[in-house]
Order: C-alpha cells, then sequence, then structure tokens
C-alpha cells in the first residue's frame, strides 16, 4: 500500500524540536512561531500513524517510536540536503570534441590537454586520436570540433600550427644489408608519413618489406627502438634511443610536415578555443 510522503519540513522541525527539547527554541531555528511548530509535529505523527513525542507543560520527551525514528530522519535530511548541494554547486562543463592525428599528438598530447584544461577549465575536452585522413573526413561531416591533422590534399586550408622535418629512423645499432628490401615499420594504413615513405622509396627504386604495422606513433617508436627496422618520423618523434639514418644509409630526402587546425566554433569564442589549442601545440612542439 502506497504510504504518505513525509514532508522534508515536518522531518526538520521534528528533528530540530527533538535535539533542542523545546517547541520554542526549534520554532525560533527554523523561523517558525510555537504553535506553527506544533501543528507541524501533530502532522507528522498523524502521518506517521504513531506518536513522536511525549508532551507535559513542562517538558518535551521522545517516546520510544520517536527515538529510532529519529535516526531514520536524519538519515533523510542529510541525504535531501547532500543532493541540495550538489545540485547547487554543479556547473555543468560543455564538451568540446578534439581530433589529434597520431603524428602530429606523439607524446605531447597529454602535456597540450593539461595546457588546454588550465587555459579553459569551464570545458571538457574528449581527445581523439587517429590518422589525418580518416578523422579530417569525420570534421567535415560534423564529427568533431576540431582536428589537428597534417597537410594534404582538399585540407590545406586550416590554421598552421607547425612545421617539422620528417627522418628515417632506426635504432641506433641497427644496421640495415643494403641488398635485402628495406625493413619498413609504420602505421597502418591510410596513413599519409606511411604513404610519403613508400613514394621515396619507390622514387629511387629501393625495395621495401614491412616488418612491423602499428596503429599508433608509439607504437612504431617502440619498434623502431626494438631494432625491428626503419620508419619515416617526424624529427620531434624520434626516440631517444634511435637516430636518423639517411646520410648513412642512403636514403631518400622526406618533406617536410606541416600540422595545421581547423575548427568549427564560431565567433570570438570558436576563436579563443582555437588559440588556445594552436599554442599548446606550438609549445609542446617547441
Amino acid at each position: 500500500m502506497l504510504q504518505p510522503p513525509l514532508e522534508i519540513d515536518l522531518l526538520r522541525s521534528f528533528v530540530a524540536v527533538a535535539e533542542g527539547e523545546s517547541f520554542t527554541s526549534a520554532g525560533t531555528a527554523l523561523g517558525a512561531s510555537q504553535s506553527a511548530m506544533s501543528v507541524r509535529i501533530r502532522k507528522l505523527e498523524e502521518r506517521l500513524g504513531r506518536r513522536l513525542l511525549d508532551r507535559t507543560p513542562r517538558s518535551i520527551a521522545l517516546t520510544p517510536f520517536g527515538e529510532g525514528f529519529l535516526g531514520d530522519a536524519r538519515r533523510v535530511l542529510a541525504a535531501h540536503d547532500d543532493a541540495v548541494l550538489r545540485a547547487r554547486t554543479h556547473i555543468e562543463r560543455p564538451n568540446f570534441a578534439l581530433a589529434v592525428s597520431d603524428h602530429a599528438a606523439g607524446a605531447c598530447l597529454p602535456q597540450v590537454l593539461m595546457t588546454l584544461a588550465a587555459r579553459h577549465p569551464e570545458i571538457q575536452f574528449l581527445a581523439t586520436v587517429g590518422a589525418s585522413v580518416e578523422i579530417y573526413e569525420a570534421f567535415t561531416s560534423g564529427q568533431y570540433d576540431a582536428v589537428v591533422v597534417r597537410e594534404e590534399s582538399g585540407n590545406n586550408k586550416g590554421r598552421r600550427l607547425f612545421r617539422d622535418k620528417m627522418i628515417w629512423a632506426a635504432a641506433k645499432g641497427f644496421a640495415w644489408d643494403r641488398s635485402t628490401p628495406l625493413p619498413l615499420v609504420s602505421l597502418a594504413a591510410p596513413c599519409g608519413v606511411r604513404a610519403t615513405a613508400i613514394t621515396a622509396l619507390a622514387a629511387q627504386d629501393i625495395a621495401w618489406r614491412e616488418v612491423f604495422v602499428g596503429t599508433g606513433v608509439a607504437a612504431v617508436q617502440a619498434a623502431v627502438s626494438a631494432g625491428l627496422g626503419i620508419a619515416a618520423l617526424d624529427s620531434r618523434n624520434l626516440p631517444h634511443d634511435c637516430r636518423h639514418v639517411k646520410s648513412s644509409l642512403g636514403l631518400p630526402p622526406l618533406p617536410a610536415t606541416e600540422m595545421l587546425l581547423h575548427h568549427r566554433v564560431p565567433g570570438r569564442r570558436g576563436n579563443e578555443i582555437a588559440t588556445a589549442i594552436a599554442t599548446a601545440f606550438r609549445e609542446s612542439a617547441a
């Protein structure tokens, strides 16, 4: 059977009377008259169907039931007041979907996100890392608020963030027998850096074989550090235990990398966020 609701004001009045052992002091604390407090207690008792207080002209005492119910009333009030406090102090932070090319992210993405959070604490940045081609296509279809991608055909109208030199990287102790195909370490297609490396090798008739295909730059860096083969990387992504091997192995030159920012947030607000993203990436690339 559905029970009648217990109003918060009635519970608060009961706790105040029980703790102060006085209708007068409880009424003063809650901004109500003595008679109003008495009416509230009587109404609560009617809702419960049990007596909460024993009243005499000189004193007020809890009944055995009232003593047990006092704890219940306090717990209900604590939960109510906590919920109200959370609702009043909660600040809804709008989400901002940012997608970053794996080569642009490298090892610097955590620092970039920390910088953005510090400069725009009112925004919740949601980051995705992927291939430039894929995330730019998703951006044009409305999936992201902003993307940081390599400059490629069709996406060259964004804000230029930084320029980096692309190099051939290998472990310091790695040796390649030129009579065998070059052992290539790369990201899975579609990857602009992979395509650039393959095109450069083909231009000089250098045979190659795939020895490792990674799903992220970190995986490629690990494979190169382990001595599995040679990878095309942005110079800022060269692992500390690896070296640039173009001159020593006679590999073809690679073009520089241009990183661009595209965003769809209009007006002054969009420009502020775009500037913050650009600054964070430039600082991390410096």
